[in-house]
């Protein structure tokens, strides 16, 4: 590990990490909204860096569904972090081990992703380990102190604290929304399977996480089909 290295991954990663914390903050305060306790949310902010995977999973746990479901929920959430990794790995070089690759994988998110590919020069794992473990702190601990202030509050403000998750997701979806009609398009269609599945009568006895799977994968299919992204041309 170079110090260096590390140091200067983490500096880079503490915009990311005040970032992390006040989403997180949402996520702890949901998650005892939902009957978890301080120690269940912290634990999963701890062993799991993905904040849309962590709200879904939260949905499949509090619904009661099956295992299975769970993990068909997080393999499609989830799953553009295996093309991140790829790109990772290029950066990374040929002489970065196996050992090293698997602990940057736990750090790969969209956001720190961006940081180790937007450096200029050799990307080295010591730096995106930095980078990653600030952002991890600042994950974990916003989690802990949203969940310990929503154990204070009484049902009603704790259920209201919890809504600003889905103001922060709407704050990062409407913006690209407006410039890109496929994303516009993808956005609108997600929510027309999501209502189909919570008022038709047969559709609303579909699982939580089931629905979340077949919703995400037929918007993304769709809009695939609809928009699909011109090949380049090589110079």
């Amino acid at each position: 590990m170079n110090t260096k290295e590390y140091v200067a991954g983490m500096k880079a990663g503490m915009p990311v990490c005040i970032g992390y914390f006040s989403v997180s903050f949402g996520f702890g305060a949901m998650a005892i909204a939902q009957g978890l306790n301080i120690w269940q949310a912290v634990l999963i902010s701890a062993t799991n860096l993905t904040s849309a995977g962590q709200f879904a999973g939260l949905t499949v746990i509090t619904s009661g569904a099956t295992i299975i479901e769970m993990i068909l929920t997080q393999l499609v959430i989830n799953s553009r972090y295996a093309l991140m990794s790829l790109a990772l790995g290029q950066r990374f070089g040929p002489l970065v081990g196996t050992r090293k690759r698997l602990i940057s994988a736990f750090f790969n998110t969209d956001e720190i992703f961006a940081l180790g590919m937007a450096r200029e020069g050799r990307l080295t794992t010591s730096f995106f380990v930095g980078a990653g473990t600030v952002s991890v702190i600042g994950w974990t601990v916003g989690t802990a102190l949203g969940a310990f202030a929503g154990s204070l509050l009484p049902q009603t403000l704790q259920m209201a604290l919890s809504v600003m998750l889905y103001g922060m997701f709407i704050a990062i979806v409407i913006p690209q929304a407006k410039e890109e009609k496929p994303m516009r398009f993808a956005m609108l269609l997600a929510l027309l399977f999501s209502c189909l599945f919570t008022w038709l009568p047969l559709l609303n006895r579909v699982s939580a996480g089931l629905a979340i799977v077949i919703c995400t994968v037929a918007s993304a299919a769709i809009c695939a089909l609809l928009f699909p992204l011109e090949e380049e041309v090589a110079e």
